[in-house]
């Protein structure tokens, strides 16, 4: 019942009340059932304590069939004279409410379930047949439909309410998603299934858990499939990974047969590539029932996918394979982004026998064009994009030791692999053949783009290639494009957030973000244009790249090479007619001349600039050689920043901290302001990091952010304007309320997002 309290947790405060009164009404339902050794019995016990807590009229519990095709009515609660033993079963369809959510896996809250049009928002086939509940006098009107779920599909819990109840509310929806794991975890421990997909070939030992984790950790490094490393290098034969898929998804496996005629009539308009790519086809049936082969059929949004583009009235799934899914579509060597490191170094083995011209130039872009180096580079971009990683690093061997492939994921780079030496400066051509450098030129460094598609999403690499004693060496951040990401989920402790809010209501001044490369500072100011980006405001940016886009932003690339720079773009800005103004960076005097000018001509202007902290951000504007009068008349404040990799969710353990540790954290944040965290010592506990399959094994997964705000206060504005020293504006700062990035830091830690030591790798002891 952990989660269930965690969600509560989570809940409106106004609420605090009912939702405790909840959480003790479920756990002792929770209780019962967990006592009893026969779930039905059980329910028929805690049936009107269920109502009673949901507010519900009735509610129908389904478990899913074994045969991947419906789910089956256990239980229907709130109906005395139920008396029928006729079983209910109800098919994956998008026809019926129960049916959706079983395909879709997701919760339905319906207002009025005889309002055709709101059936029809959710989805074009969707109905309420009534016959059942007309044939009962029932008048049933608004119904809440949640999947019960575990990993994998276990069922739907479906409450109804009739004519003349209160109307379903988000606080009802949260209690059915309550009730919903409570079930889940009842009906996994009554099948007692698997806990992963191949957990059953551990219980026959066929492979111990340690070396399956070794295999999931290789697949997850190097690509390719479990399955395929199961049989290859453990000799694990395809049934028997087969049978273990089924025990843990509970759906039929279906292995390769020779000779299967597939359905021509549920093939039309669709892709063979398309399919590859997705690992599913339809194997048997007609558009009134398909059935569907699938790797994983607990993946809803494959699902969703698939019945969108088959259209079909009912659904049927049946596990298979990735290799046997392949099969079918007579697919012998995969296709370009599918296939594994291990496939790719074995076709460069075949190619590498070609005959090419003598000269070195020549050799390079014959390698460079070859399709094995070609499919090497997208696979290599492909898993780094998968892994979620920022940069891409390409590195020479020393003398005939092999090239090495590193990514940077939450801050922190990891090998991705190994590339034979003779092949390394292939890829590196390849590359540069990509991001349209010049191939031939390898004595002097070069910069470059180059923009992809990677798996539906499209992708911008900047490219920089160096040369060094082994031969060139190339570094390739990916530039996901994507949309802003809200002010008030970048983590910002309230004081900070509220702070921001008030200074980017100013109409003018200027408004800095600081910190080193990759620390997020993009973000941070596009969550602020994300904030304020109203009709009434005329918002232009310059950036370089342009990372993130907005709709109502005028946002221009800038462009260097001809002479189009950050300064040249600020002085067309002032000619547009402009409220807000974004500069990319503040990198010299002349773009933070224009920038303090503008700010001061009833502009709000927002930057970036590198510098460690916010104090130190005043100095390096005044080395610049910025005037002081206007520096201290424009500035509003600055928000210094770093990236912090935080605990991973799923293993994260929590623990009493010892009073050595308690008292090192609050020395750090200082005694004296210590108090305002109102932490109570006596029961505090922290987090720290174990390790899991989630995280590859490292206890961190993802990053947030630390910040310190700096505002520009009377009497801060005093000192720039007499130049005072760093040390002294920096306990002005601290007067005037600002919280170091170490303190924001500790109170990140005893949120319990990190520990104590990734924050001494972000900030200095």
């Amino acid at each position: 019942m952990n989660q269930i309290t965690e969600d509560v947790e989570a809940a409106d405060p106004k609420e605090a009340e009912p939702q405790d009164e909840f959480v003790r009404g479920l756990s002792l339902v929770y209780q019962r059932l967990k006592q009893s050794k026969h779930l039905k019995k059980a329910m028929k016990e805690v049936e009107q304590s269920l109502l009673d807590l949901l507010g519900v009229r009735l509610f129908t519990i389904y478990q899913s069939v074994q045969n991947g095709k419906e789910i089956l009515a256990s239980f229907k609660g709130g109906d005395p004279e139920d008396t029928s033993t006729t079983e209910i079963r109800v098919p994956f369809s998008p026809t019926s409410l129960a049916g959706y959510v079983a395909l879709s896996q997701r919760a339905l809250v319906i207002r009025n379930v005889l309002d055709q049009q709101e059936l029809l928002d959710i989805h074009p086939r969707l109905k309420f047949d009534r016959r059942f509940s007309d044939a009962k006098g029932w008048a049933v009107k608004s119904m809440i439909v949640v999947p019960i779920k575990d990993g994998i599909l276990l069922g739907v819990l479906q409450l109804i309410n009739f004519v003349g109840d209160r109307d379903f509310s988000k606080t009802d929806l949260k209690h059915a998603m309550m009730v919903s794991q409570m079930l889940a975890k009842q009906f996994r421990s009554e099948l007692q299934s698997t806990q992963g997909p191949y957990d059953y070939l551990v219980q026959k030992n066929k492979i111990t858990s340690k070396e399956l984790d070794e295999v999931q950790r290789k697949v997850a490094l190097y690509g390719g499939t479990v399955s395929r490393v199961l049989i290859e290098d453990h000799g694990i034969d395809a049934d028997s990974i087969g049978m273990s898929l089924e025990y843990y998804y509970r759906v039929p496996y279906m292995k390769f047969q020779a000779g299967h005629t597939l359905p021509a009539e549920l093939f039309e308009n669709i892709g063979v590539s398309y399919l590859r790519k997705n690992l599913w086809l339809p194997v048997a049936g007609t558009k009134e029932e398909a059935v569907i082969l699938i790797d994983d059929p607990s993946d809803y949004q494959r699902i969703m996918e698939i019945q969108g583009v088959l259209n079909a009235r009912n659904y049927a799934f049946r596990v298979g394979l990735p290799e046997h899914i392949l099969q079918y579509l007579r697919d012998d060597d995969g296709s370009d982004m599918e296939a594994g490191f291990d496939d790719v170094f074995s076709r460069l083995e075949e190619q590498g026998n070609v005959e090419l011209e003598s000269e070195e130039e020549t050799e390079e872009e014959n390698l460079a064009a070859t399709s094995a180096i070609i499919q090497l580079v997208n696979r290599v971009i492909t898993e780094a994009d998968r892994l979620g990683a920022s940069d891409i690093h390409v590195e020479p061997g020393k003398d005939n030791s092999p090239g090495i492939v590193r990514i940077r994921v939450d801050g922190v780079c990891r090998e991705l692999l190994r590339v034979p030496k003779e092949h390394t400066s292939a890829l590196i051509a390849r590359i540069k053949v990509i991001s349209r450098l010049n191939i031939a030129e390898r004595r002097l460094p070069q910069d470059g783009k180059c923009k992809l598609k990677v798996r539906g999403k499209k992708l911008e690499l900047r490219v920089a290639t160096i040369p060094t004693v082994n031969g060139e060496s190339a570094v390739l951040r990916l530039l996901a494009a994507g949309s802003a990401m809200p002010l008030a989920k970048l983590n910002l402790s309230k004081p900070n957030y509220d702070k921001i809010v008030e200074l980017s209501a100013h109409p003018h001044g200027l408004l800095l973000v600081v910190g080193p490369t990759g620390s997020g500072k993009t973000t941070t100011l596009h969550g602020v244009l994300g904030y304020i980006n109203t009709p009434d405001r005329k918002i232009w940016t310059a950036e370089d790249p342009v990372e993130i886009t907005q709709p109502g932003l005028q946002q221009v690339q800038v462009l260097p090479k001809i002479n189009f720079t950050f300064a040249t773009a600020m002085r067309a800005f002032l000619r547009a007619d402009p409220d807000v103004i974004l500069i990319g960076e503040m990198r010299d005097h002349e773009t933070a001349s224009i920038g303090i000018e503008a700010s001061l001509t009833g502009h709000l202007v927002l930057s970036t600039l590198h510098t460690n902290s916010a104090p130190e951000t005043i100095t390096r504007l005044l080395d610049l050689g910025l005037d002081p009068v206007n520096f201290s008349d424009a500035l509003l404040g600055v928000l210094a920043q770093r990236l912090m990799r935080t605990l991973c969710g799923k293993c994260k353990e929590s623990y009493k901290p010892t009073q050595h540790e308690l008292d090192h954290l609050i020395e750090n944040y200082g005694p004296e302001q210590f108090p305002e965290l109102g932490i109570d010592l006596a029961t505090v506990t922290l987090n720290r990091a174990l390790g899991c399959e989630e995280c590859g094994g490292t206890g961190y997964k993802g990053r947030t952010g630390i910040h310190e705000l700096l505002t520009g206060t009377h009497e801060l504005r005093k000192m720039i304007y007499n130049k005072a020293p760093l040390d002294a504006m920096r306990q002005q700062a601290l007067k005037d309320g600002m919280r170091t990035l170490k303190q924001d830091g500790i109170s990140k830690i005893f949120a319990g997002l990190t520990d104590y030591k990734q924050l001494l790798g972000v900030v200095a002891e």
